[in-house]
């Protein structure tokens, strides 16, 4: 039995070395957030971890790390959209008079990360996928678990609102 798990931890070791950086980086790229990022990645390990002996395609592991990353992003995501209702329902309608920026946190200061942040939690991750890992279409289709031409769509879709937002049409 010890054996068996120092194999495995061997292995998952080695995956670790080999995959974690583009993980950080990916899960950056749909966080904005460092700091998340690492968290969400270490996550993504430790749930690979007790699958490792059931992986029929070791090449295929880093199509899952993606998945594992961005399922455990948007599930981050759906927790704070939680969070900040029940803050916001707590706090009341009460606004300060501090001026229009106030309120905002540094990373809503930058116009690009405030125009992804207006797209679709699947446009945004159609965006990321396809251009920052240069994923073809076909894969990040198997990875959303939808078609090519939805894939298309979404990346049309979310290109045509990034530039109005960054226009400044989309307000």
């Amino acid at each position: 039995m010890d054996r068996l798990a120092a194999t495995d931890t061997g292995k998952l070791g080695e995956l670790y070395v080999r995959h974690a950086d583009d993980a950080v980086r990916l899960a950056y790229l749909l966080t904005g957030d460092l700091a998340l990022a690492e968290d969400l990645v270490q996550d993504a390990f430790v749930r690979l971890a007790g699958r490792l002996v059931h992986l029929r395609d070791p090449g295929a592991f880093d199509a899952y790390l993606r998945r594992t990353v961005m399922n455990l992003s948007n599930s981050h995501f759906r927790r704070k959209k939680v969070e900040r209702a029940y803050l916001a329902r707590a706090r009341g309608a009460i606004r300060t008079q501090d001026g229009p920026w106030s309120d905002r946190s540094v990373e809503d200061r930058d116009p690009l990360w405030q125009a992804l942040g207006r797209l679709s939690r699947r446009q945004r991750v159609a965006i990321v996928l396809r251009f920052y890992e240069d994923l073809p279409e076909r894969e990040v289709a198997e990875i959303l678990k939808c078609r090519p031409g939805t894939v298309k769509s979404l990346v049309s879709r979310g290109l045509e609102t990034l530039r109005n937002e960054i226009r400044g049409e989309g307000r």
